[in-house]
């Protein structure tokens, strides 16, 4: 991979890492929610679940999109189906102070598991093998899910520090609760692009 080709995919990465999705905002939500900390398993789940779904697609998973031609559809409807039930569950998160809390952070799993249904990931992971290892190498496959390993863990650690210091003007109940049904309604606006694509 040239130096030219390295410098278009650390930048592709970045900003599809950084820019808003369903991870960022959920993890927004959960570090207003419960705090940096109790956010990191979420943080890798994603980190490290995006790099293993994108190693599996450059591999060979891209190839059930070519040769299954509704399978990109059916996924495109889960996904959507499962992100509206969690920006319910993000719109009626509660304080970890609460007694009666409703919700709690990711666990490294569910966050690794989220990826499989994420049309954002999707979106990137294709595009990403389609223009920075369309040879199926090995070694252009392993480049590209290791930059994109450096880069997403700072980028998605970004947003749970926004959503965490944000914890200072959250003081209230109905703040809180105004700023997770704001999380909720952008997380299923951040599907318009997938649904009219």
């Amino acid at each position: 991979m040239t130096p030219d080709i390295l410098t278009a995919l650390s930048v592709f990465a970045l900003v599809s890492s950084i820019t808003p999705g369903p991870n960022n905002l959920m993890l927004m939500a959960s570090g207003a929610n419960y705090g940096f900390r109790p956010t990191i398993p979420h943080m890798l789940g994603i980190g490290l679940g995006f790099m293993f779904m994108l190693f599996l697609v450059g591999i060979g998973l891209i190839g059930v999109f070519d040769a299954i031609p509704y399978s990109y559809e059916t996924l495109k409807l889960v996904s959507i189906l499962y992100l509206c039930w969690l920006a319910w569950r993000v719109a009626n998160a509660a304080p970890p102070d609460e007694e009666t809390k409703t919700g709690k952070p990711f666990t490294f799993l569910q966050a690794a598991a989220f990826q499989w249904v994420n049309p954002k990931a999707w979106t990137m992971a294709l595009t990403a093998m389609t223009l920075y290892a369309p040879d199926r190498s090995l070694w252009a496959i392993l480049v590209v899910t290791t930059v994109f390993g450096l880069i997403n863990m700072p980028s998605v650690s970004l947003w749970t520090l926004v959503g965490q210091k944000m914890q200072i003007v959250l003081t209230s109940r109905i703040r809180l609760r105004i700023f997770n049904i704001t999380m909720a309604v952008l997380l299923v606006g951040s599907l318009i692009p997938v649904v009219f694509q």
